[in-house]
């Protein structure tokens, strides 16, 4: 069975990133690493603060185009739901 993750990014100055993956652990690699060029690397989005699993490829791109088209207040409460500290979900993970 596949699993999809809707993923939200950030950084010290709580610049938002919103994505979607099939393999969560490689594409928060990626963007800590900077191994892709564009707006994750420019502005050093290395922190995954918020993430959802989704078993479904269209339901989680559907997921992701909804929170893309939230207002920022809406993304950080919903950040502040789980993780009201904004810590790095992925700390450890690469260790």
């Amino acid at each position: 069975m596949n699993e999809y993750y809707v993923y939200i990014m950030s950084n010290k100055s709580r610049i938002l990133y919103i994505g979607v993956t099939n393999n969560l652990l490689r594409r928060v690699y990626e963007h800590k690493n900077k191994l892709v060029e564009g707006f994750t690397s420019k502005y050093n989005i290395n922190e995954l603060v918020y993430f959802e699993q989704i078993r479904d490829i269209r339901s989680a791109i559907t997921r992701e185009k909804q929170l893309k088209g939230w207002l920022r207040e809406k993304k950080i409460n919903l950040i502040h739901s789980s993780n009201p500290k904004w810590e790095d979900l992925s700390f450890g993970w690469y260790d």
